[in-house]
């Protein structure tokens, strides 16, 4: 673990299994208002099989907010930049809602960097339904208001609504509260800047698209874009799952991600 310096910021990254980095690695890239953390179920079992790198992106975790109002094209610079300094070869990227829209645009604007896609539960342009609208605006409410302690538990309980997921919530909810409020409406102001749907056929890379079936924060129509308009891509929903699907439905999304890192892989 360590920071990597980028102009005037600092990201906070964590290495597992760094025993050759000349082979492809997998990069995982979280959440808005989250960490690294939340690639907590998949970072044992994957590192069983490539090294692995997980950082904290811009604004987030222990990452340093950078100046301004910044863009999705100014969180995958930095992102990019640690992948060349610590990586001999392209990383397989694997993103999560915000995470995702970083990793397609890290796709476009620095290829070398990436050598295949996993996207899960993200958009090209951030669209919800009617009660993802709902949410969207009741958050941006708490967080003018300066309540990140609501902003935690509103949130939270989207992503993890049933009662034995009790402890998911918590954990989700301190985490997202602990967002400087600032930080936080920023990196909303970033996601939903975002639109890269004319540009979606650019990306010619292996992509695999992971929608939850039950994800009420990003539609399922924005999931499917993304498979039709990605040359070669496939989609894989994962039934019974929400948008936090590699942790509510951890042991279905490593298997389908090992799956698809595998077959990339053969021969090499």
């Amino acid at each position: 673990m360590g920071f990597h310096q980028v102009e005037n910021s600092q990201i906070y990254y964590e290495y597992h299994n760094p025993s050759d980095r000349a082979d492809p690695g997998v990069l995982f890239l979280h959440g808005l208002g989250s960490c690294s953390e939340d690639w907590g179920l998949q970072i044992p079992i994957v590192s069983e099989r490539y090294w692995v790198l997980a950082l904290d992106m811009p604004g987030h975790g222990q990452s340093s907010q950078p100046a301004g109002w910044p863009s999705i094209e100014d969180m995958a610079l930095p992102t990019a930049s640690v992948v060349k300094e610590h990586s001999e070869s392209p990383v397989h990227v694997v993103g999560l809602s915000l995470g995702g829209a970083v990793a397609m645009q890290l796709a476009l604007a620095h290829p070398e960097t990436v050598r295949s896609l996993t996207l899960v539960n993200t958009f090209a342009k951030l669209r919800s339904g009617s009660s993802g609208l709902f949410r969207k605006l009741v958050r941006i409410a708490f967080v003018v208001l300066g309540r990140m302690d609501r902003v935690g538990g509103w949130v939270a309980a989207g992503l993890f609504p049933e009662s034995e997921q009790e402890l998911l919530r918590q954990a989700a909810a301190e985490r997202i509260a602990s967002n400087p409020r600032g930080a936080y409406l920023r990196a909303i102001w970033a996601a939903t800047r975002f639109d890269i749907r004319d540009r979606l056929n650019e990306i010619n890379i292996p992509t695999l698209v992971v929608a939850g079936e039950l994800d009420t924060t990003v539609s399922m129509n924005a999931k499917k874009e993304l498979a039709s308009h990605i040359p070669g891509a496939q989609l894989v929903v994962i039934p019974d799952s929400g948008h936090a699907t590699p942790i509510d439905a951890a042991e279905a999304f490593n298997r389908t991600l090992l799956d698809f890192l595998s077959k990339l892989d053969v021969g090499q």
